[in-house]
């Protein structure tokens, strides 16, 4: 029995595939997600998933949003999500550096807010690469 996975962003459907496992970044830590797993809905925040097909793990860079386990599907609905193949290395460390020099220099509360989640996403992205390289 398989997983039905599939990941909505505002502007495409990002993944539609089965996978016999999924690992979440959900709110409260990961949540892995396994066949016959109990209906759920859950928030999701910035962070890698992985999936597992055929004991291959493909990282994919989800942006926060919502996931929902019913029936062997899951439904994850995210503000922007990018397959880790898709992400290049350098520019997401430069993003990173840039994006750690903003929160450095933040004046405001709210400069402080964008700049903590843009190093988040970047983060996220390195994450995601390294995975690939493993």
């Amino acid at each position: 029995m398989t997983l039905n996975i599939r990941v909505i962003a505002p502007d495409r459907t990002v993944w539609d595939a089965s996978a016999e496992e999924v690992i979440l970044p959900s709110s409260t830590g990961q949540l892995g997600i396994l066949t016959g797993h109990i209906p759920l809905l859950t928030a999701l925040d910035i962070g890698v998933m992985r999936v597992r097909i055929d004991k291959e793990w493909i990282p994919i860079v989800l942006l926060g949003g919502f996931a929902e386990v019913e029936n062997n599907k899951i439904t994850i609905l995210v503000n922007g999500a990018e397959e880790a193949s898709d992400i290049n290395p350098e520019l997401a460390q430069k993003n990173l550096d840039e994006a750690s020099q903003l929160l450095a220099t933040a004046s405001s509360s709210k400069a402080q807010i964008e700049a903590t989640q843009q190093v988040r996403k970047a983060r996220a992205r390195l994450q995601a690469v390294a995975t690939l390289t493993l």
